[in-house]
């Protein structure tokens, strides 16, 4: 038994404590935003929050982060549906093609904006290492100062 807060609910999930956390959180809590691509922590599809920090889910074994708050990009809206600044941006600059790696994305940038609230583009480079196979990379650029601007108003 591995305890969790996932999406700011405690969960109890009876599992092997070295299944990686990407599968807990997709088979055992039918929690489909974090996405397997590659399998070994390099394209950043199944990035989640834990305890604040973007994290590669699919090399996480769940044992490793019993009782950590996990944040997947399902949970990262307010309870009355308002989309978080960073969720709003990826709309308004119409960033998704496939959509496939947006969740990952949207993750990494809101940990990218909670230590660095106005980044330039080149910290955006080196802080936002996710791959998106469609190449919507300059929309993910301007959705990103976009959410800064949406943050710094709030």
């Amino acid at each position: 038994m591995v305890s969790l807060i996932v999406n700011g609910s405690r969960m109890d999930i009876e599992t092997d404590v070295d299944k990686p956390l990407l599968w807990v959180l997709r088979e055992n809590l039918g929690l489909l935003g974090p996405k397997y691509g590659c399998g070994i922590a390099q394209c950043g599809a199944c990035r989640v929050l834990i305890n604040g920090e973007a994290t590669p889910s699919c090399v996480t074994p769940v044992g490793s982060v019993a009782g950590a708050s996990v944040v997947t990009v399902e949970g990262l809206s307010q309870p009355n549906g308002t989309l978080s600044a960073v969720q709003q941006a990826w709309i308004d600059e119409q960033v998704p093609q496939c959509g496939f790696c947006q969740p990952g994305f949207v993750i990494a940038t809101t940990a990218l904006l909670k230590a660095t609230p106005r980044p330039t583009d080149a910290e955006i480079d080196e802080a936002i290492t996710n791959i998106c196979r469609c190449g919507t990379y300059p929309r993910i650029r301007r959705a990103i100062h976009r959410a800064a601007a949406l943050l710094a108003e709030r």
